[in-house]
């Protein structure tokens, strides 16, 4: 049953009828003592649509409260707030006391039956729901994550994966995808760190051809291309606050327009986001937008760094001995327990990544007679690697960034399409870390 609270009786009525078209049961309450007592007597109750104000006041106190108090009696049942956008900083504050999701109104019929059945679908899946066979992710260490990325999945709701840079975020929003109804759809990735304010719209929308000064022809953006399926929105923590309040428009009203072409277009796509970047962090420095924040986050999936993982690196490592073997035509070979448990042993700032770049590196260049790897063709490469990115005086984390970017840009002559590709990152990333650090 969902549990529609509004003084105003034409909302009520009109969410009701909607709601039962779509076959919800639905109770109706005129303000705050009516919808607790609803709560408290009637366990049938699974989601409440509620509004912020119930008398002439438009502080939003009174809708806060009542979240809480629902919150205090029934802890397992969502609740999503109806606001508008005069009252988006409220709709944020209840979020932050435990809100599932907030509408804005006037809202649209199919945005709000989506963030209904989402919620009430994430509410009600079993936790026990255990990670399809076919997952790619190597290792034991993420069974939990794997299990919430099969819980979320077929459900519309909006992921952010965090993590360091190289702990495979773009392998799991790929499994997400995978396992979700869109999988038939198309899986569109997108790098923000790389797209400049500038381009921001034309990218992500698209534009008419004459639109501006050189669209010589029609573009068709990210979100159209990415229309039944899902879109992955890498590096968000780079966006600009200007872009952030374009990209805020589409996942809330999933509405945009294309440069040049004054009719407004309907999204439909999953939206996962994912950063390396502390977005918390971030909101309390006023460089993130909070509400934007709230939106991307209502599912967050945290992978920790490989050095935080070390028993998937035998796993790991003969995965990607497979693959470069392969792939180069090679002899499968296997690997000494002394040069596992040196591989163990290595901080692994690059994290997966730089796994990967060590194996292979190894592979490549042992002895062609050799059936087996040791440690001896993982300490060569990897103590070249260490001396020159991450030398002893190395102060901090940002000291030893800036040493690494320096000793890549020398070792590639500046070529710095080869640098940013192998300290994986995007090329506008790498531009703002070489301003940051005056090299």
């Amino acid at each position: 049953m969902i549990l529609v609270v509004d003084d105003d009786r034409s909302i009520r009525l009109s969410l009701k009828l909607i709601l039962e078209r779509n076959e919800y049961e639905v109770a109706l309450a005129e303000g705050p003592k009516e919808a607790i007592q609803m709560v408290r007597n009637n366990p049938s109750v699974e989601l409440v649509l509620m509004d912020m104000n119930y008398t002439h006041a438009t502080d939003g106190e009174e809708g806060l409260t009542l979240l809480k108090q629902v919150k205090v009696f029934r802890p397992d049942v969502p609740c999503i707030l109806m606001t508008s956008w005069g009252t988006i900083e409220l709709a944020v504050q209840g979020m932050r006391a435990g809100a599932f999701d907030f509408i804005t109104k006037p809202w649209n019929n199919g945005v709000l039956l989506d963030r209904i059945e989402t919620a009430i679908k994430i509410n009600c899946s079993s936790p026990a729901v255990q990670p399809a066979p076919t997952s790619p992710i190597v290792g034991t260490s993420l069974a939990g994550i794997l299990a919430t990325v099969a819980r979320v999945a077929p459900t519309n709701a909006p992921v952010l994966i965090t993590g360091e840079s190289g702990t495979g975020k773009e392998l799991i929003a790929e499994a997400i995808h995978r396992q979700s109804r869109r999988a038939n759809g198309p899986f569109v990735k997108v790098n923000l760190g790389g797209i400049s304010t500038s381009l921001f719209e034309s990218e992500m929308f698209g534009h008419k051809k004459g639109s501006f000064t050189d669209a010589k022809a029609d573009r068709v953006g990210r979100f159209e291309l990415a229309k039944g399926g899902t879109i992955f929105l890498d590096e968000i923590g780079e966006l600009s606050l200007t872009s952030q309040v374009k990209l805020l428009r589409v996942l809330q009203d999933q509405t945009y327009e294309v440069l040049g072409d004054s009719q407004t277009r309907r999204t439909d796509v999953r939206v996962v986001c994912a950063t390396n970047a502390d977005l918390q962090a971030m909101v309390e420095e006023h460089t993130f937008r909070e509400d934007l924040f709230y939106r991307i986050n209502l599912i967050n999936l945290h992978l920790p760094p490989l050095r935080e993982r070390r028993e998937d690196i035998p796993l790991l490592v003969n995965h990607f001995i497979r693959l470069t073997c392969e792939a180069n035509h090679l002899p499968m070979v296997t690997v000494s327990t002394d040069a596992i448990g040196y591989l163990q042993t290595l901080p692994y700032q690059g994290n997966i990544r730089e796994l990967k770049n060590i194996v292979e590196r190894a592979l490549l260049m042992k002895n062609p007679e050799a059936n087996q790897l040791g440690m001896e063709d993982f300490a060569i490469n990897t103590m070249t690697h260490e001396s020159t990115a991450f030398p002893s005086d190395a102060k901090s984390l940002s000291d030893m960034e800036r040493s690494a970017i320096a000793a890549c840009i020398a070792k590639h002559n500046g070529n710095l399409s080869l640098v940013a590709k192998e300290l994986g990152i995007s090329r506008g990333a790498l531009y703002r870390k070489i301003e940051k650090y005056g090299l």
